[in-house]
C-alpha cells in the first residue's frame, strides 16, 4: 500500500476507523473516526508525525512497508489513540529519534514504557531542518492534554495541529473544503474535547494568528484545504458571547415534568428564542454537547427519583459541568410525587459553571395551572436575561 500524496514528499500513512462507535468508552461516533500519521521526506532526513492507533498499526505497516528509513517520529501528543503505534516504530528503525514536547516526555514513559533515554525534547518554536523541509514544534497546551504540541512545515505552509481543528469522522477522502457537514462534525469534537479548555483554546488561537497556513492536517478526520473556515469556527466556538439559545436536557416518568417541558418550549420560542430540548432517555450526548457550546441558557428538567433527579438527567447536568460552556443564566423544571430535594442537588452537580440561578418551576404531582402560567413567568425572566445580554 502507497502512501497518500498530500503535497510532494508529504504523505498521509494513517487510518480510518468505519467501524468504531465509541471514544473513550463515553463518546458516541456516528460517523466513526480516524487516526492521521503524517510522513515527511526532506533531501536528508525523513520525519514521522504521529504513529496511531494500536488496533489499527497494520494499515500503518502497509503504507510503511517500503520505506526503509525514518529518522524522526514527532509525538504531538501522548494519548493511544496517536502514540499508540510509536514502539513498532521505534522497533522498526531503530535509528529514530523520537521527538516531543518537554511536558510529554515523561507522560510517554509512563503511557507506552519508552526508555526516557530514548525520548528528545524540542523547545517551544524550535526547527528541524531535513534538507528543503523545515519543521517549526510549536507548544499547544491544553488542546486537549497539557503536553500536546503542534508541527507547522515551512515550506509546505501545513500545519499539523494534532487534536485541535479535527473531526472524527471515517471517510476515503483525505481533504475537506470548509463544507458545512464537516464544521458540523468538528463542532461536535470541539465540544466534546476542547470546550473545557475554551480560554487557553484562545490563547493556542493567537499563537497561530501569524502563521501562513495552506493547509490545517489534524490527527482526526480530513485535511482542511479552506483553513480560514475552521479556524474562524473556532473563535466563533470560543468567543466569550453566547447565542439566543436554550438547552433543556429533560426527561420523564409519569408524564408531568414532560407537560412542564412542551410548555416551556413553547413559551420561549414565542418569545424568540432558539430551544434545545434534549430526552435523555434517548438523546445523543454529543448533540447535547454541540448545543451547549453557543448556548446562553441551560434549564435542567427533571422528575423526581428518591428525593434527587432523575440519574438520566443529573447524567447530563455532570457532562454539562465537566464541558464547562460558556452559558450565563440557569433554572430547573421538574416535579415531585411526595418530596423532594432535586433543585439543591442539581446545583450542587453544576460548580464548575458559572451562572445566574433563575427562581426554579417544581410542581407536586401533575402541573396545575398555576404551575404553567410559572413556566409563562420563567420564560419572560429567560426572555429579559437574553435581551438584556444584547443576545435577544
Amino acid at each position: 500500500m502507497k502512501p497518500r500524496e498530500i503535497v510532494p514528499d508529504v504523505h498521509y500513512v494513517g487510518a480510518p476507523d468505519f467501524d468504531r462507535r465509541l471514544f473513550d468508552a463515553l463518546i458516541p461516533l456516528p460517523d466513526g473516526t480516524s487516526y492521521n500519521a503524517y510522513l515527511v521526506r526532506g533531501r536528508d532526513k525523513t520525519a514521522l508525525i504521529d504513529a496511531v492507533e494500536p488496533t489499527m498499526l497494520h494499515v500503518l505497516q502497509a503504507y510503511l512497508k517500503d520505506v526503509t528509513r525514518i529518522d524522526y517520529l514527532i509525538s504531538n501528543h501522548t494519548e493511544q489513540d496517536h502514540s499508540g503505534g510509536i514502539p513498532w516504530v521505534l522497533e522498526r528503525y531503530p535509528e529514530a529519534q523520537l521527538l516531543s514536547s518537554e511536558p510529554a516526555k515523561p507522560m510517554l514513559v509512563d503511557h507506552l514504557g519508552l526508555d526516557a533515554g530514548k525520548i528528545r525534547t524540542v523547545a517551544d518554536g524550535e526547527r528541524l531542518e531535513l534538507g528543503g523541509k523545515t519543521l517549526r514544534f510549536i507548544y499547544t497546551p491544553w488542546v486537549h492534554w497539557p503536553e500536546t504540541m503542534s508541527t507547522y512545515l515551512e515550506e509546505d505552509r501545513i500545519l499539523f495541529s494534532c487534536d485541535w481543528f479535527g473531526s472524527h469522522i471515517a471517510s476515503t477522502d483525505l481533504f475537506v473544503d470548509g463544507a458545512d457537514c464537516i464544521l458540523a462534525e468538528a463542532k461536535r469534537y470541539y465540544a466534546e474535547i476542547m470546550m473545557p479548555f475554551r480560554k487557553i483554546v484562545q490563547k493556542n488561537l493567537d499563537k497561530v494568528r501569524d502563521l501562513d497556513i495552506r493547509l490545517i492536517a489534524p490527527s482526526h478526520g480530513p485535511i482542511h484545504r479552506d483553513p480560514r473556515s475552521i479556524v474562524q469556527a473556532y473563535r466563533d466556538w470560543t468567543d466569550d458571547k453566547p447565542h439566543n439559545t436554550v438547552v433543556i436536557p429533560w426527561t420523564t416518568m409519569h408524564g408531568s415534568t414532560a407537560l412542564l417541558v412542551e410548555r416551556l418550549v413553547a413559551a420561549l420560542t414565542a418569545r424568540g428564542i432558539t430551544v434545545f430540548p434534549f430526552n435523555m432517555a434517548s438523546a445523543d450526548i454529543g448533540k447535547l454537547a454541540m448545543s451547549l457550546v453557543d448556548a446562553a441558557t441551560l434549564i435542567v428538567a427533571a422528575p423526581t427519583v428518591h428525593v434527587g433527579p432523575h440519574p438520566m438527567v443529573l447524567d447530563a447536568v455532570v457532562l454539562a459541568n465537566a464541558l464547562r460552556p460558556k452559558v450565563r443564566f440557569a433554572s430547573i423544571v421538574g416535579s415531585y410525587g411526595w418530596a423532594g430535594k432535586m433543585a439543591d442537588a442539581v446545583k450542587g452537580a453544576m460548580p464548575n459553571l458559572k451562572v445566574e440561578f433563575l427562581p426554579p418551576v417544581i410542581c407536586k404531582g401533575r402541573p396545575k395551572p398555576s404551575d404553567l402560567e410559572a413556566i409563562d413567568t420563567l420564560a419572560d425572566a429567560v426572555a429579559a436575561k437574553h435581551r438584556e445580554s444584547g443576545l435577544l
